[in-house]
Protein backbone atom coordinates (compact mmCIF):
# COMPACT_ATOMS: atom_id res chain seq x y z
CA UNK A 1 0.00 0.00 0.00
CA UNK A 2 1.25 3.18 -0.65
CA UNK A 3 1.25 5.63 1.65
CA UNK A 4 0.30 9.27 0.14
CA UNK A 5 -0.29 10.83 3.58
CA UNK A 6 -0.66 10.90 7.14
CA UNK A 7 -4.81 9.24 6.72
CA UNK A 8 -2.76 6.35 4.91
CA UNK A 9 0.13 5.98 7.61
CA UNK A 10 -2.51 5.46 10.59
CA UNK A 11 -4.99 3.15 8.61
CA UNK A 12 -1.76 0.89 8.30
CA UNK A 13 -1.09 1.46 11.94
CA UNK A 14 -4.07 0.39 12.64
CA UNK A 15 -4.57 -2.83 10.88
CA UNK A 16 -1.37 -3.73 12.17
CA UNK A 17 -2.38 -3.49 15.34
CA UNK A 18 -5.60 -5.03 14.70
CA UNK A 19 -3.80 -8.33 13.43
CA UNK A 20 -1.42 -8.14 16.83
CA UNK A 21 -4.50 -8.51 18.79
CA UNK A 22 -6.23 -11.06 16.31
CA UNK A 23 -3.28 -13.49 16.83
CA UNK A 24 -2.81 -12.43 20.47
CA UNK A 25 -6.42 -13.14 21.36
CA UNK A 26 -5.66 -16.96 19.26
CA UNK A 27 -3.24 -17.69 21.63
CA UNK A 28 -5.08 -16.53 24.37
CA UNK A 29 -7.80 -19.07 23.40
CA UNK A 30 -5.41 -22.11 22.55
CA UNK A 31 -4.03 -21.71 26.02
CA UNK A 32 -7.38 -21.37 27.91
CA UNK A 33 -8.27 -24.61 25.61
CA UNK A 34 -5.24 -26.81 26.62
CA UNK A 35 -6.05 -25.32 30.54
CA UNK A 36 -9.13 -26.67 30.34
CA UNK A 37 -7.99 -30.25 29.14
CA UNK A 38 -5.28 -30.82 31.27
CA UNK A 39 -8.03 -29.94 33.80
CA UNK A 40 -10.27 -32.58 32.61
CA UNK A 41 -7.64 -35.29 32.46
CA UNK A 42 -6.63 -34.40 35.85
CA UNK A 43 -10.37 -34.66 37.10
CA UNK A 44 -10.66 -38.14 35.30
CA UNK A 45 -7.11 -39.59 36.79
CA UNK A 46 -8.53 -38.52 40.51
CA UNK A 47 -12.03 -40.08 39.83
CA UNK A 48 -10.59 -43.69 38.36
CA UNK A 49 -8.03 -43.84 40.34
CA UNK A 50 -4.91 -46.37 39.72
CA UNK A 51 -5.67 -48.14 36.30
CA UNK A 52 -3.98 -51.11 35.09
CA UNK A 53 -3.33 -52.34 31.53
CA UNK A 54 -5.71 -55.12 30.56
CA UNK A 55 -3.63 -58.00 28.92
CA UNK A 56 -4.43 -58.73 25.11
CA UNK A 57 -6.43 -61.61 25.08
CA UNK A 58 -5.00 -63.06 21.62
CA UNK A 59 -1.71 -63.22 22.49
CA UNK A 60 -1.07 -67.07 23.46
CA UNK A 61 0.67 -66.59 27.56
CA UNK A 62 3.99 -69.27 26.47
CA UNK A 63 5.21 -70.62 30.31
CA UNK A 64 9.16 -70.34 29.95
CA UNK A 65 10.79 -73.28 28.59
CA UNK A 66 12.42 -75.35 31.29
CA UNK A 67 15.40 -77.42 30.94
CA UNK A 68 15.88 -80.87 30.68
CA UNK A 69 15.92 -82.41 34.00
CA UNK A 70 19.54 -83.60 34.21
CA UNK A 71 19.58 -87.59 35.24
CA UNK A 72 22.01 -87.10 38.38
CA UNK A 73 21.56 -90.75 39.62
CA UNK A 74 21.85 -92.31 35.94
CA UNK A 75 24.93 -90.56 35.73
CA UNK A 76 26.09 -92.09 39.70
CA UNK A 77 25.31 -95.22 38.87
CA UNK A 78 26.90 -95.43 35.10
CA UNK A 79 30.14 -93.35 36.94
CA UNK A 80 30.14 -96.27 39.52
CA UNK A 81 29.69 -98.62 37.03
CA UNK A 82 33.19 -97.70 35.66
CA UNK A 83 35.05 -97.74 38.70
CA UNK A 84 33.75 -101.25 39.48
CA UNK A 85 34.50 -102.62 35.83
CA UNK A 86 36.73 -105.11 35.98
CA UNK A 87 39.26 -106.04 32.81
CA UNK A 88 40.08 -109.28 31.56
CA UNK A 89 43.30 -107.88 30.32
CA UNK A 90 44.53 -107.57 33.87
CA UNK A 91 46.99 -109.92 34.90
CA UNK A 92 47.07 -110.96 38.89
CA UNK A 93 49.88 -113.30 39.34
CA UNK A 94 52.65 -111.14 40.61
CA UNK A 95 50.07 -109.94 43.32
CA UNK A 96 49.06 -113.85 44.58
CA UNK A 97 50.75 -115.57 47.58
CA UNK A 98 53.86 -117.66 46.42
CA UNK A 99 51.83 -120.95 48.04
CA UNK A 100 50.48 -123.77 45.57
CA UNK A 101 46.81 -122.12 46.31
CA UNK A 102 47.72 -118.75 44.97
CA UNK A 103 45.87 -117.12 47.56
CA UNK A 104 45.77 -113.31 47.79
CA UNK A 105 45.96 -110.42 50.96
CA UNK A 106 45.48 -106.75 50.32
CA UNK A 107 48.57 -104.71 50.93
CA UNK A 108 48.25 -104.13 54.98
CA UNK A 109 46.53 -107.16 55.37
CA UNK A 110 48.30 -109.70 57.68
CA UNK A 111 49.21 -113.41 56.99
CA UNK A 112 47.03 -114.40 59.68
CA UNK A 113 43.89 -113.67 57.92
CA UNK A 114 44.83 -116.20 55.38
CA UNK A 115 45.67 -118.84 57.91
CA UNK A 116 41.72 -118.09 59.57
CA UNK A 117 40.41 -118.27 56.53
CA UNK A 118 42.07 -121.93 55.65
CA UNK A 119 41.18 -122.69 58.74
CA UNK A 120 36.95 -122.32 57.94
CA UNK A 121 37.09 -119.37 60.89
CA UNK A 122 35.09 -117.13 59.00
CA UNK A 123 31.36 -118.69 57.89
CA UNK A 124 30.58 -118.70 54.61
CA UNK A 125 27.63 -116.14 53.98
CA UNK A 126 26.80 -116.83 50.01
CA UNK A 127 27.94 -118.41 47.53
CA UNK A 128 28.11 -117.93 43.60
CA UNK A 129 28.45 -120.91 41.63
CA UNK A 130 29.88 -119.94 37.56
CA UNK A 131 29.52 -123.17 36.30
CA UNK A 132 28.44 -123.18 33.08
CA UNK A 133 28.94 -119.51 32.23
CA UNK A 134 31.23 -117.98 29.44
CA UNK A 135 33.72 -115.46 30.41
CA UNK A 136 31.61 -112.37 29.85
CA UNK A 137 28.63 -113.53 31.73
CA UNK A 138 30.88 -115.27 34.53
CA UNK A 139 32.91 -111.77 34.92
CA UNK A 140 29.48 -109.50 35.23
CA UNK A 141 28.06 -112.05 37.62
CA UNK A 142 30.86 -111.63 39.99
CA UNK A 143 31.12 -108.53 39.98
CA UNK A 144 27.41 -107.91 40.68
CA UNK A 145 28.06 -110.68 43.35
CA UNK A 146 30.55 -109.09 45.23
CA UNK A 147 29.27 -105.62 45.13
CA UNK A 148 25.73 -106.65 46.51
CA UNK A 149 27.29 -109.02 49.09
CA UNK A 150 29.28 -105.96 50.20
CA UNK A 151 26.04 -103.41 50.28
CA UNK A 152 24.50 -105.64 52.43
CA UNK A 153 27.43 -105.73 55.16
CA UNK A 154 28.07 -109.42 53.70
CA UNK A 155 32.16 -110.22 54.77
CA UNK A 156 32.72 -113.93 53.63
CA UNK A 157 31.62 -115.55 50.61
CA UNK A 158 32.21 -118.34 48.40
CA UNK A 159 33.12 -117.96 44.68
CA UNK A 160 32.56 -121.87 42.80
CA UNK A 161 34.34 -121.50 39.26
CA UNK A 162 35.00 -125.36 39.03
CA UNK A 163 37.70 -127.88 38.64
CA UNK A 164 37.46 -127.66 34.61
CA UNK A 165 36.77 -131.39 34.35
CA UNK A 166 34.07 -130.49 31.62
CA UNK A 167 36.14 -127.75 29.45
CA UNK A 168 37.73 -128.56 26.35
CA UNK A 169 41.02 -130.12 27.38
CA UNK A 170 40.56 -130.54 30.93
CA UNK A 171 41.84 -126.85 31.57
CA UNK A 172 39.67 -124.76 34.23
CA UNK A 173 39.32 -121.55 32.18
CA UNK A 174 37.47 -119.66 35.00
CA UNK A 175 40.29 -120.61 37.52
CA UNK A 176 42.71 -117.84 36.96
CA UNK A 177 40.16 -115.49 35.42
CA UNK A 178 38.34 -115.27 39.28
CA UNK A 179 41.58 -114.72 40.35
CA UNK A 180 42.39 -111.59 38.33
CA UNK A 181 38.95 -110.43 38.51
CA UNK A 182 39.03 -110.69 42.29
CA UNK A 183 42.17 -108.71 42.96
CA UNK A 184 40.35 -105.96 40.83
CA UNK A 185 37.68 -105.70 43.05
CA UNK A 186 38.04 -103.17 46.18
CA UNK A 187 36.08 -104.80 48.25
CA UNK A 188 37.89 -107.85 48.29
CA UNK A 189 40.48 -108.26 50.89
CA UNK A 190 41.88 -111.54 50.68
CA UNK A 191 40.96 -114.87 49.14
CA UNK A 192 41.97 -118.57 49.68
CA UNK A 193 41.08 -121.65 48.00
CA UNK A 194 38.31 -123.06 49.50
CA UNK A 195 38.05 -126.14 51.99
CA UNK A 196 38.03 -129.88 50.32
CA UNK A 197 34.51 -129.86 52.02
CA UNK A 198 33.40 -126.55 50.59
CA UNK A 199 34.50 -126.84 47.14
CA UNK A 200 38.41 -127.60 47.02
CA UNK A 201 40.57 -126.44 43.74
CA UNK A 202 37.43 -125.69 42.37
CA UNK A 203 36.24 -122.71 44.37
CA UNK A 204 37.53 -119.76 46.47
CA UNK A 205 36.49 -118.67 50.14
CA UNK A 206 36.64 -114.63 49.48
CA UNK A 207 37.15 -111.89 52.28
CA UNK A 208 35.13 -108.65 51.68
CA UNK A 209 35.98 -105.52 53.69
CA UNK A 210 33.17 -104.01 56.06
CA UNK A 211 30.40 -102.23 54.37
Amino acid sequence: MKITSLQDLKKIQKTIADAAALKAAQQAAELEKQRRLAAQKNLFIHAAGAVHRIPDKRKALLKKEQPAPVATQLKLDEQAVLVEAISDGFDASSLLETDETLSYRRPGIGIDVLQRLRKGEWTIQRQLDLHGLRSDAARDALSGFIRDAHKHGIRCVRVVHGKGLSSPGKTPVLKAKVRNWLVQKNEVLAFVQARPMEGGAGALVVLLRPS
